[in-house]
Protein backbone atom coordinates (compact mmCIF):
# COMPACT_ATOMS: atom_id res chain seq x y z
CA UNK A 1 0.00 0.00 0.00
CA UNK A 2 1.37 3.37 -0.88
CA UNK A 3 2.71 5.70 1.63
CA UNK A 4 -0.41 8.27 1.26
CA UNK A 5 -3.03 5.60 2.00
CA UNK A 6 -4.66 4.42 5.10
CA UNK A 7 -6.76 1.04 4.74
CA UNK A 8 -10.31 1.05 6.29
CA UNK A 9 -11.55 -1.96 5.50
CA UNK A 10 -10.63 -3.30 2.02
CA UNK A 11 -10.47 0.10 0.66
CA UNK A 12 -7.54 2.38 0.55
CA UNK A 13 -8.28 5.90 1.84
CA UNK A 14 -6.05 8.91 1.52
CA UNK A 15 -5.29 10.74 4.60
CA UNK A 16 -7.04 14.19 4.53
CA UNK A 17 -6.42 17.50 6.42
CA UNK A 18 -9.37 19.96 6.81
CA UNK A 19 -7.20 23.56 7.04
CA UNK A 20 -9.93 26.36 7.82
CA UNK A 21 -8.14 29.92 6.93
CA UNK A 22 -9.02 33.46 6.24
CA UNK A 23 -9.92 34.89 2.69
CA UNK A 24 -7.56 37.75 3.16
CA UNK A 25 -3.61 37.42 3.56
CA UNK A 26 -3.92 39.31 7.31
CA UNK A 27 -1.62 41.52 8.74
CA UNK A 28 1.73 39.51 9.10
CA UNK A 29 3.67 37.72 6.07
CA UNK A 30 4.23 35.22 8.54
CA UNK A 31 0.50 34.10 8.11
CA UNK A 32 1.14 33.75 4.24
CA UNK A 33 4.35 32.32 4.87
CA UNK A 34 2.84 29.42 7.28
CA UNK A 35 -0.07 28.36 5.09
CA UNK A 36 2.38 28.03 1.79
CA UNK A 37 4.77 25.66 3.82
CA UNK A 38 1.42 23.88 5.29
CA UNK A 39 0.23 23.10 1.73
CA UNK A 40 3.63 22.19 0.94
CA UNK A 41 4.12 19.92 3.34
CA UNK A 42 0.61 18.11 3.25
CA UNK A 43 1.22 17.89 -0.10
CA UNK A 44 4.74 15.66 0.49
CA UNK A 45 3.57 13.96 3.09
CA UNK A 46 0.90 12.46 0.95
CA UNK A 47 -2.04 14.22 2.77
CA UNK A 48 -5.13 15.52 0.71
CA UNK A 49 -5.83 19.19 1.33
CA UNK A 50 -9.63 19.55 2.19
CA UNK A 51 -10.19 23.31 2.52
CA UNK A 52 -13.18 26.17 1.85
CA UNK A 53 -12.10 25.82 -2.63
CA UNK A 54 -11.15 29.84 -2.27
CA UNK A 55 -8.33 31.38 -4.58
CA UNK A 56 -7.72 34.59 -2.40
CA UNK A 57 -6.01 35.17 0.86
CA UNK A 58 -4.57 32.54 3.25
CA UNK A 59 -7.05 30.34 1.13
CA UNK A 60 -5.43 30.38 -2.11
CA UNK A 61 -1.94 30.50 -0.99
CA UNK A 62 -2.60 27.17 0.88
CA UNK A 63 -3.69 25.21 -2.49
CA UNK A 64 -1.65 26.73 -4.71
CA UNK A 65 1.46 25.66 -2.88
CA UNK A 66 -0.15 21.89 -2.29
CA UNK A 67 -0.89 21.89 -5.87
CA UNK A 68 2.72 23.36 -6.99
CA UNK A 69 4.10 20.38 -4.57
CA UNK A 70 1.63 17.58 -6.20
CA UNK A 71 -0.90 17.33 -3.63
CA UNK A 72 -4.28 16.10 -3.97
CA UNK A 73 -6.86 18.62 -2.93
CA UNK A 74 -10.59 19.06 -2.46
CA UNK A 75 -12.38 21.96 -2.58
CA UNK A 76 -15.81 23.22 -1.01
CA UNK A 77 -17.14 26.54 -1.70
CA UNK A 78 -21.12 27.69 -1.17
CA UNK A 79 -23.35 29.20 -4.45
CA UNK A 80 -23.01 32.61 -3.13
CA UNK A 81 -19.47 33.02 -2.59
CA UNK A 82 -18.64 31.55 -6.07
CA UNK A 83 -17.24 35.06 -7.32
CA UNK A 84 -16.36 36.54 -3.89
CA UNK A 85 -13.84 34.21 -2.95
CA UNK A 86 -13.00 33.27 -6.51
CA UNK A 87 -13.85 29.60 -6.58
CA UNK A 88 -10.48 27.56 -7.63
CA UNK A 89 -11.76 25.54 -10.26
CA UNK A 90 -8.69 23.40 -10.93
CA UNK A 91 -8.69 21.65 -8.14
CA UNK A 92 -8.74 17.63 -7.69
CA UNK A 93 -12.36 17.56 -6.27
CA UNK A 94 -14.29 20.95 -6.82
CA UNK A 95 -17.69 20.74 -4.94
CA UNK A 96 -20.38 23.86 -5.27
CA UNK A 97 -23.02 23.44 -1.73
CA UNK A 98 -25.79 25.49 -1.80
CA UNK A 99 -25.42 26.49 1.53
CA UNK A 100 -22.52 27.91 4.21
CA UNK A 101 -23.66 25.18 6.89
CA UNK A 102 -23.47 22.51 4.02
CA UNK A 103 -20.06 23.59 3.22
CA UNK A 104 -18.70 23.07 6.83
CA UNK A 105 -20.49 19.52 6.93
CA UNK A 106 -19.30 18.28 3.53
CA UNK A 107 -15.47 19.60 4.40
CA UNK A 108 -15.52 17.82 8.23
CA UNK A 109 -16.85 14.65 6.48
CA UNK A 110 -14.61 14.27 4.09
CA UNK A 111 -11.13 14.69 6.71
CA UNK A 112 -9.35 13.13 9.06
CA UNK A 113 -8.19 16.29 11.05
CA UNK A 114 -8.51 19.97 10.99
CA UNK A 115 -6.02 22.53 11.07
CA UNK A 116 -6.91 26.19 11.65
CA UNK A 117 -5.18 29.08 10.65
CA UNK A 118 -4.96 32.60 11.01
CA UNK A 119 -8.75 34.06 9.70
CA UNK A 120 -11.68 36.01 10.67
CA UNK A 121 -15.19 35.39 11.61
CA UNK A 122 -15.35 32.85 8.88
CA UNK A 123 -12.36 30.78 10.10
CA UNK A 124 -14.23 30.91 14.19
CA UNK A 125 -17.46 29.69 13.26
CA UNK A 126 -15.73 27.14 11.85
CA UNK A 127 -13.65 26.23 14.51
CA UNK A 128 -16.42 26.58 17.22
CA UNK A 129 -18.80 24.42 15.21
CA UNK A 130 -16.19 21.86 14.91
CA UNK A 131 -14.81 22.05 18.54
CA UNK A 132 -18.43 22.21 19.70
CA UNK A 133 -19.25 18.80 17.90
CA UNK A 134 -16.22 17.25 19.17
CA UNK A 135 -17.62 18.12 22.35
CA UNK A 136 -20.77 16.49 21.80
CA UNK A 137 -19.42 13.49 20.46
CA UNK A 138 -19.93 13.65 16.83
CA UNK A 139 -16.48 13.03 15.80
CA UNK A 140 -13.14 12.38 17.31
CA UNK A 141 -11.05 14.01 15.07
CA UNK A 142 -7.79 16.25 15.83
CA UNK A 143 -8.39 19.62 15.76
CA UNK A 144 -4.99 21.85 15.94
CA UNK A 145 -4.72 26.02 15.71
CA UNK A 146 -2.08 27.05 13.74
CA UNK A 147 -1.19 30.11 16.21
CA UNK A 148 1.10 32.03 14.00
CA UNK A 149 3.05 34.61 15.65
CA UNK A 150 0.55 34.60 19.29
CA UNK A 151 -2.44 35.11 16.74
CA UNK A 152 -4.85 32.46 18.54
CA UNK A 153 -3.57 33.62 21.57
CA UNK A 154 -6.47 35.60 22.90
CA UNK A 155 -8.93 32.71 21.59
CA UNK A 156 -6.91 30.49 23.99
CA UNK A 157 -7.59 32.73 26.71
CA UNK A 158 -11.07 33.30 25.92
CA UNK A 159 -11.62 29.18 26.13
CA UNK A 160 -9.86 29.36 29.31
CA UNK A 161 -12.06 31.78 30.61
CA UNK A 162 -15.41 30.13 29.62
CA UNK A 163 -13.96 26.85 31.04
CA UNK A 164 -13.41 29.32 34.54
CA UNK A 165 -16.82 30.96 35.06
CA UNK A 166 -18.09 27.09 34.18
CA UNK A 167 -19.55 27.29 31.21
CA UNK A 168 -17.80 24.35 29.45
CA UNK A 169 -15.94 21.50 31.28
CA UNK A 170 -12.51 21.69 31.79
CA UNK A 171 -11.73 18.69 29.18
CA UNK A 172 -13.13 21.45 26.34
CA UNK A 173 -9.54 22.75 26.49
CA UNK A 174 -8.29 19.04 25.60
CA UNK A 175 -10.34 18.54 22.23
CA UNK A 176 -8.09 21.18 20.46
CA UNK A 177 -4.58 21.60 20.66
CA UNK A 178 -2.01 24.80 19.32
CA UNK A 179 0.92 24.55 17.88
CA UNK A 180 3.63 27.18 17.02
CA UNK A 181 4.73 26.46 13.75
CA UNK A 182 3.96 24.35 10.69
CA UNK A 183 6.63 21.71 11.44
CA UNK A 184 5.15 21.22 14.88
CA UNK A 185 1.45 20.80 12.90
CA UNK A 186 2.88 18.25 10.74
CA UNK A 187 4.48 16.10 13.94
CA UNK A 188 0.88 16.28 15.27
CA UNK A 189 -0.81 15.54 12.12
CA UNK A 190 1.22 12.23 12.28
CA UNK A 191 1.21 11.03 15.61
CA UNK A 192 -2.94 11.43 15.11
CA UNK A 193 -2.85 9.59 11.69
CA UNK A 194 -3.49 5.93 11.77
CA UNK A 195 -0.65 3.71 11.52
CA UNK A 196 -0.70 1.83 8.21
Amino acid sequence: MGQNTISWGDTPMTYSVCVYCGSRAGGSVTYSEHASALGTALAEAGMRLVYGAGDVGLMGITARAAMTAGGTTFGVIPQHLLNQEVGKRDLDTFIVTETMHERKKVMVMNADAIVVLPGGAGSLDEFFEVLTWRQLGLHGKPIFLLNSEGYWDKLSDLLDHIVAQGFADASLLGFFTTVSDVPAVMRALHRARPKQ
